[in-house]
């Protein structure tokens, strides 16, 4: 099975944001050496959680400072933007490390409403989605667009003998039917919901399958949350910042990741606590044996063979060596 990573560039209390940054592209360097398959960063804005907020920036350092993994956003929020610049900056992309590029595109905001507005402040951008990831596909493949389209004979820049590979990413049955209808692979956000509406989405997206020319077969995958550590017991201590992040995250709160122990010391309130047991009890955590067995039966019973990680951890360093418990674990090269 192919292990992908998804990064989403978390901030830690006390220390700058830039330094989330940074430490996406050592950890991309890391897990590129480890043998992970791809690696994807997502956009974000308006949050003091996740800063990465311009995945096309971020990947054109990590595509100069890795070798062999595939590179991607996971993803670009495309109502924000012109598709021609999108299909623009990934050509760019694609010039940088030739044949590893991603472009995963969704319809979400990334951001609440008002910041959405800053972005783009046409109120409907998300209807005209579709029509974008027409226009974006023909412009990253340099097949024309369809007659008497008013771009037809816009091209985007620069050419080459590769060209980005599309996905579309959801979390709902939207994305997973506009997938099936283009012949794009698909790839859902497992750690939104916990996995509810995954089987459901699925099943609609390989059900109206219609094959393409580049994807004869659909082609998809998720996304989850998992960490491992060298113990049970220390895995578990390091998931107590992502479970006080989920508590704040309820409340509409998107504050910086906090150490294990502030998140230990924290007076929560029976209510707190009720959630934090439901996540715990849905949660892949343990030793890299134990995540993997639970990652494997995962991917099992979706019928998926290929799984994209995301781990969130306050240090950098028990971040690295979860990604390196389940290279070992899932004998990646």
């Amino acid at each position: 099975m192919k292990l992908s990573v998804l990064d989403q560039s978390t901030s830690s209390a006390g220390r700058p944001q830039s330094a989330a940054i940074r430490e996406s592209i050592e950890l991309a360097q890391h897990c590129d050496r480890l043998g992970y398959y791809r690696y994807w960063v997502s956009e974000h804005h308006h949050s003091d959680s996740i800063v990465g907020s311009a995945p096309e920036v971020l990947l054109a350092a990590i595509g100069a400072t890795t070798q062999r993994i595939r590179i991607g956003s996971a993803g670009v929020m495309l109502p924000h933007y012109s598709a021609l610049k999108v299909a623009e900056q990934f050509r760019v992309l694609e010039a940088i490390a030739p044949g590893r590029v991603d472009l995963g595109v969704g319809r979400a905001p990334g951001s609440d409403r008002l910041t959405a507005m800053a972005l783009n402040p046409y109120a409907n951008a998300a209807d005209d989605f579709p029509q974008q990831v027409i226009d974006l596909q023909a412009w990253v493949s340099g097949v024309p667009l369809q007659e008497g389209h008013p771009f037809r004979a816009i091209k985007a820049h620069p050419t080459g003998p590769t060209h980005p590979e599309l996905w579309i990413l959801g979390s709902s049955d939207y994305g997973a039917q506009l997938a099936a209808h283009f012949g794009l692979p698909y790839a859902y956000a497992y750690f939104f919901s916990d996995g509810r509406g995954v089987e459901q989405a699925l099943d609609l997206y390989r059900r109206n399958y219609r094959p393409s020319v580049a994807h004869p077969r659909p082609q998809a995958t998720i996304c989850v949350w998992a960490l491992a550590a060298d113990t049970e017991a220390e895995a578990r201590r390091l998931l107590q910042t992502r479970e006080l992040w989920r508590i704040g995250f309820e409340r509409g709160l998107r504050n910086p990741l906090v150490s294990p122990e502030e998140a230990a010391a924290y007076p929560y309130t029976d209510a707190d606590r009720a959630t934090i047991e439901s996540l715990r009890r849905k949660a892949f955590v343990g030793t890299g044996e134990q995540v993997a067995g639970k990652l494997t039966e995962l991917a099992e019973r979706l019928e998926l063979d290929e799984l994209v990680v995301v781990t969130w951890t306050y240090d950098a360093a028990p971040r690295h060596r979860s990604y390196e418990l389940l290279a070992q674990a899932f004998g990646l090269a």
